[in-house]
This record gives C-alpha cells, structure tokens and sequence, in this order.
C-alpha cells in the first residue's frame, strides 16, 4: 500500500451503473488503525487506551429540552448556560482534536510528489474532519478562559496543544505538528450557536491552516455548517451544509467541496461533491461521497460521461430538483452507501464506530480515549488541562448531579473572575498563543507561541 500508483488507481471493480450500492472490502485505502510505520500499538509498546467510558449515556428522557429553550428562539447560544444535560462528556477544546483521527491521510498527502494528488487527499482530511460529528447530538462543554488541551500521540507522529483564548465570543486555538516535521496544522474556532424552534444551527467561524513543510505549501478551508434537527420533538439527526473552499497557497489550486442539504426525499442526504482546478481554472479531479461513510476521486471527464449516460435513462421530472426539509423535519431515508462510479479512486472511509458506541453518547473509538488519563499523565499536565476538570470527569462516569454542581462551581468562579479582573488595571492575557495575521489569508487569527511542551506551567492560572 505504500505506492502512489496502487493509490491513485483503485478501482470498485464494478461493470456499470447499475451496482451502485458496493463493499468496501476490494477497495484500497491506507488503514488508519496503523501507525506511519504499519505496526501496530501492541507491536509499538504503546499504551493500550480504553475501549469504553467509565459510565453510560445519562438519559434525558425525564428532561424538558422545550422548557429551556423556549426563550431562546432566534438567539446566540453560546452566552447562554445551558443544563448539563445537553452535554456530552467532553469539552469543546477536546471535540476538536477529533479533526486528527484520521491524520494518516495527512502523512499520505506528505508522501505524494504531485500537487493536484496531494490536493484530493488533504480534499478528503477536511471531510474527514467533521465526520464524527455523525450522530453526536449532545453540545460539548464550553471550555473555560484559559483551559488547554493537550494530545500526544506518538504512535500516529503528532502532538497538539490548544486553548481558550476568548470567552465573550468563546474562541479555542489549536496547533497539531508533526514529530518529524512534516506538517502543521492550526487554526481557531468562534462558534456561533442558534435556535430556531426545532432545530440548532452551528456555524463554525474560523480558518483551517495545513502547512505540509516538506513541499512548501499551505492550504486554508473553513468548516461548513452544522444543524441538529428535532430538538423537542422526534429523533434527533445532523446534518452539514455549505460549500468548502480548499486553496493551495503556493499552487494555486482550489478545491470546492459542496455539503449539499439533504433535501424533501433525502437523495442529497450526507453528500459531498466538488472538483479540484488549477490555477488556470481547468477541472483536474471531481471529488464525491458522503462526510458519513466516504470519499472518492474520478477524472472529470469520466464522470461527465457517466453522469451523461446515468440521466439518460433517468426521470427528467426529478432532474435538477431542489427541494428544502418538510415541515415535519423528519430524517428522509437516505441511501446507505456512496454510488460508486467505476474508475473512481477511494480517498477515505469513516472509521467504524464500536458496536457500543449509543451507550457512550455515540463516541467514535478515538473520542472515547481523549477525557482519558494515562498512567503518570496527571503530574505532567498543566492544571488548565480539561482532562482535570471535575464536571466532565463526573459526568463520564454517570454522577449527573455531581456533574451538574460542579459545572454550576465553574460558572460562577469564571463569573468572580472576571468581575475581579473588570475591577483591577490587569488584562487577562492568553497563554500559548497569540493575536496575528494570517500571512496566507491576511485575516486575524491565533498563532501558536511554542513552549508549552518543554513543561513550565508554574504561571498557569487556578481555573478549576
């Protein structure tokens, strides 16, 4: 697996159109439960991290979501408190290290030679990004002003360290490098929350930056929306929308990647399509799949053929149709799987999720590891690490009015905090990272400062 051409031309094996619902079984992709080096975590003598949370899902079934929510219509959600019970047992800092599960299609975008390949695979991490917000309808933890996380993870070659930086608006910073320096990647969050009477939208403000070191390029994207529907009543579903432009800062190449809405009969439902070109604007890849399940690449012309050819024997009366959500905001039934246009490349696949995964909030196997404290961790951490955070840790383990209490604590020292801070000459100022320009945007953003991992925190504040 370790060569471009087997890569690039994986083919489905299918004869025509007409078997769209495929396996992934003959498809050939780096597998993201290996390290860079293909052996795997036993062989490396890494620790084993947990396969479960110490306790189950908290059930909100005896919780009245309308109650709180029904002065909310409209608003920003992030300066209101919520109960506990809207949350899962992670913080916000934590649900964005998510974005390296799948950091092996970063290594494999690093090994390849040509721009318009790199292009596809760093197309398919920023998919990949937001797939496990699949299923997670419960709203992370706000993180405290000045609350770090750190992940290490030497079996995959990274480390990260982020930040909240802001409180009012909440802004978390991160910074990923590679052990061996091959690629950075950072960036901030400002989420903007709202309601809108049966549905939560989150809109995701701020910039990607992935610098792979190696070919002297940066690409930028933002995220695309997210929405939780049937916040009251019926079964929650998630669904992302919008379009998501890839730039190569040194190439030029973009790459335009439309979430689509799922639509009244849910035939766009998880979908993903878009095209890479070059600086002269010529199509050079089409990109498809779902952000559920998986990514796939194909020569433009081809898939114009077979696109040509698939309507020809199709309804013209559903054609083109565009169709927004019914009243009812029920989940359509979506197909469930990619239609795979034969002579298409896969670029990635979701990570199964373990079989009890509805039990743990819907964590993916990686979520399930990040509130974890490993032996010998806890005396190497800064006390703003969101792994020490009592509300969280009780939480996880199923102490709802434990979790609840504490989380009320935090609040309110955050609260007393700032009043004193409001009332002395002192600023509050950020830790490990600061204020600049983007040198690739030339918008605001937060730059990582160094220093956190050579393990001085006698400055760290008593935020817990």
């Amino acid at each position: 697996m370790n060569s471009e051409e087997e890569f690039f031309d994986a083919q489905t094996g299918l004869e025509s159109d007409d078997s769209g619902e495929v396996s992934f079984k003959d498809a050939l992709v780096f597998d993201s439960n290996e390290g860079t080096d293909g052996s795997s975590e036993q062989e490396n003598g890494v620790w084993e991290r947990r396969k479960a949370l110490p306790g189950e899902t908290i059930s909100r079934s005896n919780f009245s979501v309308w109650s709180i929510l029904k002065k909310c219509v409209g608003m920003e959600l992030s300066k209101i408190a919520m109960p506990v019970e809207f949350n899962e047992p992670l913080s916000f800092l934590q649900r964005i290290s998510e974005y390296m599960e799948h950091t092996h299609l970063i290594h494999r975008a690093c090994s390849l030679s040509d721009a318009v390949d790199r292009m596809q695979v760093v197309a398919a991490f920023a998919v990949s990004a937001v797939a496990s917000q699949w299923e997670r309808t419960r709203k992370p933890f706000n993180p405290l002003l000045g609350e770090t996380y750190e992940l290490i993870r030497e079996d995959e070659g990274y480390r990260l360290i982020s930040e909240q930086v802001s409180h009012h608006p909440p802004v978390s910073a991160f910074h990923a490098e590679s052990l061996k320096q091959e690629f950075e990647f950072h960036g901030s969050i400002c989420p903007k929350l709202k309601f809108w009477g049966k549905s939560v939208e989150a809109e995701p403000q701020g910039t990607m930056t992935l610098e792979l070191l190696k070919h002297k390029e940066a690409y930028t994207w933002t995220n695309p929306m997210c929405c939780v529907h049937n916040i009251i009543l019926g079964k929650l579903w998630i669904e992302q929308y919008g379009t998501v432009e890839i730039v190569n800062h040194s190439t030029g190449d973009k790459c335009i990647l439309n979430f689509k809405p799922c639509g009244m009969f849910g035939k766009d439902l998880h979908k993903v399509e878009g095209f890479i070109q070059d600086e002269s604007k010529k199509k050079r890849r089409v990109i498809y799949g779902k952000w559920t399940e998986s990514m796939y690449s194909i020569d433009p012309k081809l898939y114009e053929t077979k696109k040509a050819e698939k309507k020809t024997g199709s309804d013209p009366q559903k054609e083109g149709c565009s169709y927004e959500v019914e009243e009812d905001d029920e989940l359509p039934e979506g197909q469930d799987t990619v239609t795979v246009i034969p002579g298409s490349a896969l670029l990635w696949r979701i990570t199964p999720r373990p079989s009890h995964s509805a039990q743990m909030y819907n964590f993916t196997s990686f979520a399930v590891t990040l509130n974890e404290l490993e032996p010998g961790m806890e005396r190497l951490l800064p006390p703003t690490d969101c792994r020490l955070r009592p509300d969280i840790r009780a939480m996880e383990h199923g102490d709802m009015d434990l979790a609840s209490a504490e989380k009320e604590r935090l609040e309110e020292k955050q609260r007393a905090a700032r009043r004193e801070q409001s009332e002395g000459e002192e600023e509050w100022s950020t830790r490990w990272f600061r204020m600049v320009t983007n040198p690739f945007t030339g918008a605001e953003d937060w730059q990582y400062t160094g220093g956190y991992f050579d393990r001085k925190y006698t400055d760290c504040p008593n935020i817990y």
